[in-house]
């Protein structure tokens, strides 16, 4: 499978990272112990905001920079949602607590998505997707059957925030929370091959990456590097720029 496209535009967020010139500079010394500090919202009310997760108050805060271009759909991707939220209420429940009216409404996966249109005043047809470590790259495909579809361009979301400490001894997850935003148009200047690969002959840790393919995905693109793969789990998706 190949597909091609353009990228009009871009927001990103991690620690420590919150603008564009921070993005390029850790695109060619992506060293970083993700320790730094959060960015601030600036496009959500502030009561908005304090009743968002971490990770959704990012991806939204993405989405929102990148709305004001009149995307025609949106895709919205985390491996993990809203799984602090979940968590909580879980050992509430074990506990035998009061579950809070706001963590049950909004513990779904596409809650980051719900919030977009309503903060920013905007619907639009969005999907919300969930495919573990391969979520950035199955967005990509969603995006571009909405392109053939007629869509003029397509914004695209990546985001999670930290895993409970109850999940780390089964998933790798370094960044405690980011969210990457694109807004892609038909095109050629980025094209994209997938690569098959019988992973029952692979140990498990090679077929994990250490950081989200949308993350390693930005430090290639950034950098400009004419050719780059993205590691998935039954197949690598092999870049050139």
């Amino acid at each position: 499978m190949t597909y091609s496209f353009n990228i009009l535009d871009w927001c990103a967020l991690a620690p420590g990272l919150c603008s564009i010139e921070q993005w390029q500079d850790w695109s060619t010394h992506p060293e970083t112990d993700w320790s730094g500090t959060l960015p601030k919202t600036q496009h959500i009310p502030m009561m908005t905001a304090r009743r968002m997760s971490t990770a959704s108050r990012l991806s939204v805060e993405v989405g929102l920079t990148l709305l004001n271009q009149q995307p025609d759909a949106a895709i919205f991707i985390s491996r993990h949602g809203e799984l602090e939220r979940t968590c909580k209420i879980i050992e509430g429940l074990c506990q035998q607590q009061d579950i809070s009216p706001t963590d049950f409404a909004m513990s779904v996966h596409n809650t980051a998505s719900g919030l977009l249109t309503i903060t920013g005043k905007q619907p639009l047809p969005i999907t919300s997707i969930a495919a573990g470590i391969d979520g950035f790259q199955q967005g990509m495909l969603e995006a571009q059957a909405m392109l053939a579809d007629g869509a003029e361009k397509v914004l695209l979301v990546d985001f999670d925030g930290a895993v409970p400490d109850a999940y780390q001894t089964r998933i790798v997850h370094r960044i405690p929370a980011y969210a990457i935003g694109l807004l892609i148009a038909e095109g050629g200047n980025l094209c994209c091959q997938q690569i098959d690969k019988n992973v029952s002959r692979l140990p498990l840790e090679t077929t994990v990456p250490a950081l989200p393919q949308s993350v390693t995905f930005m430090q290639h693109w950034l950098a400009k590097d004419p050719q780059f793969t993205l590691q998935g789990m039954r197949s690598d998706w092999q870049w050139h720029q």
